[in-house]
């Protein structure tokens, strides 16, 4: 894998470098457009940082992985390096382009960071605040009801900044591609909390409209969390009539005072006994 650290503390220290400015000047013609050279430089990073950590035997990859990205950007060598020419000698735009071209790569390792603590079962330590989303995979989800795509769950175990008495608020867009479903076809979207003394309180909603629709879980008894876990399960039996997910989010409020944490009110469902989500049909456990 590509050490996306590596390329970022390279690239620090060539955008610290370039402190120096120029004189505006007419951009020739075939020099290549910033944002274009921006998506270009982004690619041509994650190549060659790709490259770097090819085995001894396959080290012939690295001039192939960096034709197919000025393949794909349909442009040839000769072009890319006379562009980067005209830009390192206006090293304040170079600089503007190398900025944003940073920030992706940010964002790429905190996404490959995610997806490795995923495999590993370890999701990420949340970052401590009293208002935090600690959601850590996907925010836009499709299901086509059909089996094998007709689930979707999750499973998040606490973490040092997790506290007594805290509230989990799981909040998702629901899209239907077609028609409403009915009473037997409607999406279910359930969330439990399981505590460090193996209690649980969970709740569970049926789906009939497309919008935001919430579960809010809390409790001022049972102590430390030990896991959250949660599924969305559409059970519909038409394939056109795809559901789509998407601005999921799950919300951590920390309590701030003495007193119980009021349910959310614009939730109208009440909370389920774990017992009743025990005896869902096994299809939607």
């Amino acid at each position: 894998m590509f050490r996306c650290g590596d390329i970022l503390m390279s690239l620090s220290l060539f955008v610290s470098l370039l402190c120096l400015t120029a004189c505006q000047v007419k951009r020739p013609k075939g020099v290549i457009a910033d944002a274009r050279m921006e998506n270009i430089l982004y690619d041509y990073h994650l190549a060659k940082a790709m490259g770097e950590d090819l085995v001894y035997n396959e080290t012939y990859k690295r001039v192939l992985y960096m034709e197919a990205v000025f393949k794909k950007y349909g442009v040839t060598q000769a072009q890319f390096d006379s562009s980067m020419v005209w830009f390192a000698r206006h090293p304040e735009i170079l600089g503007e382009i190398y900025e944003q071209v940073n920030n992706r790569l940010k964002a790429e390792r905190e996404i490959i960071e995610n997806l490795i603590a995923l495999r590993d079962n370890k999701p990420r330590t949340s970052k401590p605040g009293d208002s935090i989303d600690v959601w850590a995979w996907s925010r836009i989800l499709l299901l086509t009801g059909m089996p094998l795509d007709n689930k979707y769950t999750f499973v998040l175990p606490s973490d040092t900044n997790f506290k007594d008495r805290d509230t989990l608020r799981w909040n998702v867009g629901i899209r239907f591609q077609r028609a409403l479903p009915d009473s037997l076809h409607a999406p279910v979207m359930a969330m439990q909390v399981q505590y460090a003394n193996d209690s649980i309180i969970s709740d569970m909603l049926r789906i009939y409209r497309s919008g935001m629709h919430t579960l809010t879980l809390h409790d001022d008894t049972l102590g430390a969390i030990k896991e959250v876990r949660g599924f969305i399960y559409y059970p519909t039996l038409r394939a056109d009539n795809m559901l789509l997910t998407d601005t999921l989010s799950l919300m951590r409020y920390h309590a701030t005072d003495s007193l119980s944490l009021k349910k959310d009110t614009t939730s109208s469902h009440s909370a389920t006994p774990v017992d009743e989500i025990r005896r869902m049909p096994r299809q939607l456990q």
